[in-house]
């Protein structure tokens, strides 16, 4: 479908110069000659994009602006104004105008402006349908369990979801579920049914980093080609959940200080600021104590994070909760592969109690999904869990006989070979991932990639 423009114009001339290049470029367009048949037009159709002149004879441009943000705030205004109006026109920008252009324009100027505002409209729509997160099924009810932990966990979310400007940092090991717990937050507060977004502080570079957060003009560096409209931005009203919060570098550390205490950001090449009320949630599994001591995190953004906090239990401390989680992702699983599978026996349920989930709800639920792909009979037995090569992690040592075979072996081969065994037996118990298979060895996440890469392995993610 064609995108409709709406113009509200006085002047005839004006008009029909903008009829003339939006019919060229295949826009469908409305003419309007004052601001009383402009309101009333907006009343009855649904515009992509408005143009509204700032000296109608009827009602002040900046009215009319104010009662569309407040009727269709998500509507995109370009202000027309001339040389003597400038100043109301920056004044408009304030109100929340996309932008203004002067009289005499020219049309590739017209062309250029509608098209960036039209692109930015279906940006916002895009984040709001791909990365809002509403109340279902990512709620509180989504939390499963009976657990003290759980009951407690719910207690929090609850109090913490109604402090809509304080912000939230959640702790806990990796898998514990902490994206759950922040989309339960937002989902509980007055901002529900604004936008949430969540982004990964670690799974993407940092130079791309900081642009996905604030966004950039068009030149803002080489490949800046046109305006980008930056997370934080499309939160504005909303929530933003910044997950492994921990890998943040220092630069947008301080950059996200700046954030927090002044409600304000500005886009990459720019030197506008920009209003922005959001809430921050973040979560990390790093001590960001021992980060703060070793020079990695800022001492202030921790505090300034760490108002209202949230610790999520690791699975192995919820006891039954594991039981019910599993029938949980069981019921998801067997619905999704179409098995005829009724549940576990008394020795498969032992087992499930007594492991320790070092991957927490995430690998319970992988498990889970495993299980139920190979599963032929309708009782899940202990030898049909999909946790053998888990569970010989305890048992099996790292060493054999050809490990220590010193005639063959130097000394140096030996610790390589089982170092190379250890690093493999973290990977799989991880799913490949490198910031939680250090965790697991308790060493950096830079040491691990220096290993990874001397021993020529290959992780499938960070």
């Amino acid at each position: 479908m064609g995108k409709r423009i709406l113009v509200i114009d006085d002047e005839e001339f004006i008009r029909m110069n903008l009829k003339n290049i939006f019919d060229s470029e295949g826009y469908a367009v409305d003419l309007k000659e004052n601001g009383t048949k402009g309101l009333d037009a907006l009343t009855q159709n649904e515009y992509d994009l408005a143009f509204l002149d700032i000296n109608l004879p009827d009602i002040n441009g900046l009215e009319i602006l104010k009662q569309i943000k407040t009727e269709q705030p998500e509507l995109l205004v370009i202000i027309i104004t001339g040389f003597s109006s400038v100043e109301s026109a920056v004044d408009a920008l304030k109100l929340g105008a996309y932008d203004y252009i002067k009289k005499p324009f020219k049309a590739d100027a017209i062309k250029l402006i509608t098209k960036l505002a039209l692109e930015t409209q279906q940006l916002k729509q895009k984040v709001k349908k791909l990365e809002v997160r509403q109340k279902s099924p990512l709620g509180i009810d989504s939390i499963v369990g009976e657990s003290e932990q759980v009951l407690h966990l719910k207690t929090l979310i609850t109090e913490y979801a109604k402090h809509d400007a304080t912000t939230v940092l959640i702790t806990g090991e990796s898998g514990t579920g902490k994206e759950l717990i922040a989309s339960s937050i937002h989902s509980l507060s007055p901002r529900a049914a604004k936008p949430y977004i969540e982004i990964n502080c670690a799974s993407i570079p940092e130079q791309l980093l900081e642009s996905e957060l604030f966004g950039f003009e068009r030149g803002a560096f080489t490949d800046a080609k046109e305006r980008k409209i930056g997370l934080f931005e499309a939160a504005n009203g909303g929530t933003i959940f910044l997950d492994e919060i921990g890998e943040l570098s220092l630069g947008l550390q301080a950059k996200l200080l700046r954030v927090i205490e002044n409600n304000k950001i500005r886009r990459l090449g720019s030197n506008k600021d920009l209003d922005n009320d959001i809430r921050i949630i973040s979560a990390t599994n790093k001590d960001l104590k021992k980060a703060i001591d070793e020079k990695e995190f800022r001492k202030d953004l921790y505090y300034r994070l760490n108002v209202l906090r949230i610790n999520v239990p690791s699975l192995r401390e919820r006891g039954n909760d594991i039981l019910l989680l599993a029938n949980y992702f069981l019921n998801i699983f067997r619905q999704k592969f179409g098995k005829d599978i009724i549940g576990f026996d008394k020795e498969a349920e032992s087992t499930l109690l007594n492991y320790g989930w070092p991957g927490n709800v995430r690998e319970l639920k992988n498990v889970m999904e495993r299980t139920c792909i190979l599963q032929k009979e309708k009782i899940i037995l202990k030898k049909n869990l999909a946790v053998d090569s888990l569970m010989n992690m305890k048992k099996d040592s790292f060493l054999n006989e050809e490990d220590l075979n010193f005639e063959l072996k130097s000394y140096d081969e030996i610790l390589s070979d089982i170092e190379v065994k250890l690093i493999n037996k973290a990977l799989g118990l991880s799913n490949m991932n490198v910031s939680e298979t250090a965790r697991l060895l308790k060493i950096p996440r830079e040491t691990l990639r220096y290993k990874i890469a001397k021993f020529n392995l290959s992780p499938q993610s960070d």
